[in-house]
């Protein structure tokens, strides 16, 4: 399964159309937060399968915070990650994704994308697509029966 990865959109809906363009075939969009309009857009545009998590920004969604989610046997945890602490470091996101069993951590709130393991999990930050940004970015991730991985694409 490819999986095209975005967070921290913050309604740059032109931005979030040309990452999947650029993304080409992909199977689900996952948003991870801070874009929840642009999320449910989203849903409505593609025909393809949306998930999303509500981030810090996401005033007055329904969205879930924080969601665990099993795709081809793998379980995956999404979160925009500011409940957290992301921008001071992984290790209680971390904590999280060992307590919960994951093969793969998902979440944005950095801005940063990165994409790293942390004891064993992977963990994966697409960046943002935020108009004005110095760097704007998404990941595609792959799950296959050879395991689990993810590359992250610049955009600017």
């Amino acid at each position: 399964m490819r999986i095209l990865i975005m967070s921290d959109s913050h309604g740059n809906i032109p931005l979030t159309i040309k990452a999947c363009e650029m993304a080409e075939t992909f199977d689900c969009l996952l948003h991870l937060g801070d874009g929840a309009d642009d999320a449910a857009f989203l849903e409505q545009a593609l025909e393809v399968m949306v998930i999303h998590v509500a981030g810090n920004c996401d005033i007055g969604s329904t969205s879930p915070r924080e969601l665990l989610w099993e795709c081809e046997g793998k379980r995956l945890l999404l979160v925009h990650g500011d409940a957290y602490g992301v921008k001071s470091g992984l290790g209680r996101l971390e904590t999280r994704a060992i307590a919960v069993g994951a093969d793969a951590v998902l979440f944005g709130h950095t801005h940063r994308a990165t994409v790293t393991t942390l004891s064993g999990i992977l963990a994966v930050n697409p960046g943002t697509l935020m108009r004005k940004a110095q760097h704007t970015s998404f990941a595609i991730l792959e799950i296959s029966p050879a395991g689990i991985s993810a590359r992250l694409h610049d955009i600017s």
